[in-house]
């Protein structure tokens, strides 16, 4: 295999950036160059954590916001997309023209989901590109679906909550809750499906389109067949070394965190008994309802359990009153290093909204979970976490009719997990047995370890 230098461009957010830079690490660990280009905001936020990957060369620009895009409103959404666009293939011309003028040339680029213009920037100079999905394959496969015949099926049938619904390939029925949340009627984002339908279209073009997912073989295994037309190759999980082969005891951060914070919470945790802990985080965008938040408060102190939960400021004001009582019974940070915290022996439990970084953490740190989706691919993981791979429970959305999730109902999904009945048991046994298959697939000779070093042989020999 020829040297290689891959041009990785991703998405200006948290849950884009983690992934990707375990997977330029990845990269690095097998002799591949990797210049990682992203928004001057985020390489800020890289360096003031003094992230320094060897063999990674950083490219930044502007997209405008240099210090951060941060609203959720529909309409600002689409226009910062239109604007990424215009300046990042800008950007993207000049990094990969200037490589060649240096006789340096990249070999593939690669890129994640909602940067669909990268595929044709690298169409025009005829380099190969891969699109790095960064949520589970059986996602992907709803969308492609969507776009390819099943629109009128999936929009008919995802009104009416009762209905179930079958897409080919996938090996469970689900529920029109189960879809991401883009398909519901109540979806107020009108740049998430058009911006999916985009992707596949420019995927569509391609002569052998690729799909790296950050998923693995034996989790995932009919979904990643589902597709004829798109060769998809999990490569997960994304997740620091330390935690996973080991190779790496140094590496156990994810390096693009954008929060920063003590670590005094992991003597916190030393301090309590094996499987005795709740942990709880939303992950770094929602921002819950304030009573939601109390009935989470609530909810966490009749369980009885020590509890850290994970409130960003924004969120903080909402449990104000009850925050002396949650300090006696718990501990609150606005930061943790979650995959630090998901492997600490004091761990039973996992609050979580269900974002696939999570989800993945879950899964490799061996942490049975309360799935609590808020919106997005979360939907559908929560779904796969319960009914699939049957290493958590699901609370439900639909018991109160503002889609609060009441105390009660959180309090009994907390009762079953940490539970020592049997139902406690057998989702602390397949949380045991995904840890033990993560594991496998990234060592070398596992699924993901080789499924990698294909991909790079076919890259290299420009198949």
């Amino acid at each position: 295999m020829a040297h290689q230098r891959f041009l990785l461009i991703t998405y200006p957010a948290q849950g884009h950036i983690n992934p990707s830079l375990q997977f330029a690490k990845r990269l690095i660990t097998l002799g591949v160059h990797v210049t990682f280009a992203t928004t001057i905001h985020m390489q800020r936020c890289i360096n003031k954590n003094k992230t320094i990957i060897p063999g990674l060369s950083i490219t930044a620009f502007s997209d405008g916001y240099d210090d951060g895009f941060n609203s959720a409103a529909d309409v600002d959404v689409l226009s910062y997309i239109s604007e990424l666009k215009h300046r990042g293939s800008e950007c993207l011309t000049n990094v990969i023209a200037y490589a060649i003028q240096q006789g340096n040339p990249f070999t593939c680029i690669t890129y994640t989901l909602l940067l669909p213009w990268v595929a044709t920037v690298a169409r025009e100079f005829q380099l190969p590109s891969a699109l790095l999905w960064i949520q589970p394959a059986t996602v992907f496969d709803m969308y492609y679906f969507y776009f390819h015949g099943y629109e009128e099926y999936m929009i008919q049938n995802v009104k009416e909550p009762t209905c179930s619904l079958e897409l080919p390939g996938l090996p469970f029925i689900f529920k029109p809750r189960d879809l991401p949340s883009f398909f519901w009627p109540s979806n107020m984002y009108s740049f998430a499906l058009p911006s999916f339908k985009e992707q596949l279209e420019v995927l569509d073009l391609e002569t052998n389109p690729i799909v790296l997912v950050n998923t693995f073989e034996e989790l995932e295994h009919e979904a990643l067949r589902a597709i004829e037309d798109i060769r998809m190759i999990p490569i997960g999980p994304l997740i620091p070394s330390a935690f996973l082969d080991g190779k790496d005891p140094n590496d156990t951060s994810f390096g693009g965190d954008i929060i920063h914070g003590t670590n005094d919470y992991v003597t916190w945790l030393d301090s309590k008994p094996k499987l005795s802990v709740v942990y709880v985080s939303f992950g770094s965008l929602a921002v819950l309802p304030k009573r939601q938040m109390e009935e989470i408060a609530i909810a966490l102190l009749d369980s009885k359990h020590p509890f850290l939960w994970v409130i960003r400021e924004n969120n903080a004001k909402e449990v104000l009153k009850y925050r002396d009582e949650l300090e006696q019974g718990g501990k609150i940070v606005k930061w943790c290093s979650q995959v630090e915290v998901l492997s600490h022996h004091s761990l039973g439990c996992f609050v979580t909204h269900c974002g696939w970084n999570s989800t993945m953490e879950s899964l490799v740190c061996g942490v049975p979970v309360v799935a609590f989706p808020q919106w997005t691919d979360q939907t559908t993981n929560a779904k796969l976490i319960e009914d699939v791979w049957k290493s958590g429970v699901r609370v439900d959305h639909e018991l109160n009719e503002d889609g609060i999730v009441e105390r009660d109902e959180i309090r009994k999904c907390l009762e079953v997990v940490m539970g020592s009945g049997e139902k406690g048991q057998e989702l602390r046994r397949n949380s045991y047995k995904w840890k033990d298959l993560a594991k496998e697939a990234v060592k070398e000779g596992g699924s993901s370890d080789k499924n990698l070093r294909t991909f790079l042989d076919v890259v290299g020999n420009g198949k």
